[in-house]
């Protein structure tokens, strides 16, 4: 209880000291309680429990009138709740107070606006918003796209004098277009998906919902042929499905150019992504939970909440959104699948994680390879390498060697062998995938590494790994495996270098610091070695042979001394 009470008295202490608390605001009228509550919802927020600080926000709403910020974490805590029709009710009960004027508060108003079809409102809003002092860029950048795009939907043409953001203009404008069915439309969809400095083929959704809702069809079904499910995004390989499936009005279902709401849903989306790019999660739940409210039909959406929500272990919430992916639409059903295995694996074990997705793959009907895979990496995962060949085959025996996918094929199937032990079968899928993809860095790695495990062609393997590391210099397993290749050829110093470099990016990492405490026993600083050679006995992903052998090394050094 004493420390408790230590705890509210700082916390008091440093409210009283913040910009947001004015003079009109009395501690006099407020009992402790109610202010323990809300530093409690602080304190939950901070650790990312939104929903525990929700429900202390919600038990001390006395504060709404006397503390200039209280208004403004309520409201943000709703919002991530998706509660945003609540949190659109509070901010109405308070305009007008001083605490209400904030950019949230403003944008809640505008999108408020637009789900009810009112651009005026909506524009009235945003014209306010933009007067807020200490607006800082990127809202600011926000708040004149929506300009933009507003101005488009009333008055039916594009915005001749308008601020440019880069790619984000270019999109809008897509959009725009799209929106007017304006002849440059096609033209603008070209050039983003040709577009090679960023990946843009989410738009190909949007692009087959175009020509669907322009009665072009063919087109759309000729697009979708030349689309692989493997190497397509969950959204894509959706459409894909939709349109295979003789489906192709649920595209225009769930998106159309023609409904601005849609329009303003998907740059809420960009927004959350952008900041979901910096690890800024909350920030990204908070705008595309507006962006579920404006368009509630495109569940894609929901799957980056799902995914942040796991990426914070938040596994519970994430499990709750994916039950709003329905069996109806396979390739998203097939993702809540697989999201609910990796929570399993996760929560409990892998193996519970595998029998779940192998049952439910059984109930699926028409297996498409997208599915196929995805199990295939399952097995291989879980170390169940015979199972993942047999899947990967399956794939493989339908394919060319023309597809772009064989050569990933091959690479995981020639893996997968080769963590069995068939070094024969390894290799020569390994080799027809580098025959495919001559260039391909961590094939490269991958079949020279083997070798320098099996001590087979280690001078050859030693030029692959320089091919590789000439395409990938960045990449840490690659520059282990070039300082693991000299020291094999007794190269110690140059090995000492590589392993060094290795170390710095991936510190953590088992075989690097075994590796590394080989060199250094080679270079004969002893204490040293024995040093790295104890992280990795300390280290959660260390397998027990390897730990075993450790164990060995530090009482007497490499068998190979």
């Amino acid at each position: 209880m004493f420390k408790k009470k230590i705890i509210l008295i700082l916390l008091i202490s440093l409210f009283y000291q913040t910009h947001s608390f004015s003079k009109s605001n009395s501690f006099e009228k407020i009992d402790s309680k109610n202010l323990s509550k809300y530093f409690s919802g602080i304190v939950a927020s901070q650790n990312e429990n939104n929903t525990k600080a929700l429900n202390f926000f919600n038990s001390s709403k006395i504060l709404i009138n006397t503390h200039d910020a209280y208004l403004e974490r309520l409201v943000s805590s709703l919002v991530l709740e998706n509660k945003i029709s609540q949190a659109i009710a509070i901010i109405k009960q308070n305009r007008g107070k001083k605490n209400s004027n904030f950019f949230d508060a403003d944008l809640l108003m505008i999108i408020d606006s637009l789900k009810k079809n009112d651009l005026n409102k909506a524009y009235t809003y945003l014209i306010k918003t933009s007067q807020l002092r200490n607006l800082n860029t990127f809202n600011s950048a926000i708040l004149e796209s929506l300009k933009q795009y507003i101005y488009v939907f009333k008055e039916k043409k594009i915005l001749d004098n308008k601020k440019n953001f880069g790619k984000l203009s270019i999109i809008s404008e897509t959009f725009q277009r799209c929106y007017l069915n304006d002849q440059k439309t096609e033209s603008y969809f070209s050039d983003l998906l040709s577009d090679d400095n960023g990946d843009y083929t989410r738009y190909i959704f949007f692009y087959l919902s175009y020509l669907i809702e322009n009665n072009r069809l063919d087109e759309a079904k000729k697009i979708v042929r030349n689309i692989d499910y493997i190497n397509s995004t969950l959204l894509i390989s959706q459409g894909k499905n939709w349109i295979e499936s003789n489906r192709p009005e649920k595209l225009i279902e769930v998106f159309s150019c023609k409904n601005f709401n849609d329009i303003i849903s998907e740059f809420l989306f960009l927004i959350s992504n952008l900041y979901s790019s910096q690890d800024d999660f909350e920030k990204s739940n908070f705008y595309l939970n507006l962006s579920y409210f404006l368009n509630p039909k495109f569940k894609f959406n929901l799957s980056l909440v799902v995914e942040n929500h796991y990426l914070n272990e938040e596994y519970i919430k994430a499990k709750k959104i994916l039950k709003n992916f329905k069996k109806e639409d396979k390739i998203y059903y097939w993702y809540r699948i697989k999201k609910e295995a990796q929570i399993i694996a996760q929560q409990r074990n892998k193996k519970e994680s595998l029998n779940y997705i192998v049952s439910e793959f059984s109930k699926i009907e028409k297996i498409n390879d997208k599915i196929l895979f995805d199990l295939a990496n399952f097995y291989k995962n879980s170390k169940e390498y015979e199972d993942a060949i047999k899947y990967y085959t399956k794939i493989i025996d339908n394919l060319s060697d023309s597809s772009e996918i064989t050569p990933d094929l091959l690479y995981r199937r020639g893996g997968s062998y080769e963590r069995m032990g068939d070094y024969k079968k390894a290799d020569e899928d390994l080799i027809h995938s580098l025959k495919l993809r001559p260039d391909d860095a961590y094939t490269l790695n991958y079949l020279a590494y083997s070798w320098l495990e099996r001590d087979y062609k280690i001078n050859e393997a030693l030029e692959m790994l320089e091919r590789a590391y000439s395409i990938e210099s960045d990449d840490p397993y690659i520059i282990d495996s070039i300082g693991w290749a000299h020291y094999l050829i007794d190269d110690f110093l140059k090995a000492e270098k590589f392993l060094k470099r290795a170390l710095e990016l991936m510190p953590n990492d088992p075989i690097v610091n075994d590796h590394y405490g080989d060199i250094l026993w080679k270079l004969d600083r002893k204490i040293q070695a024995r040093y790295f050679w104890s992280n990795v006995l300390d280290m959660d992903d260390a397998d027990k042979d390897l730990i075993n052998k450790i164990k060995i090394k530090m009482i007497e050094g490499p068998k190979n001394i």
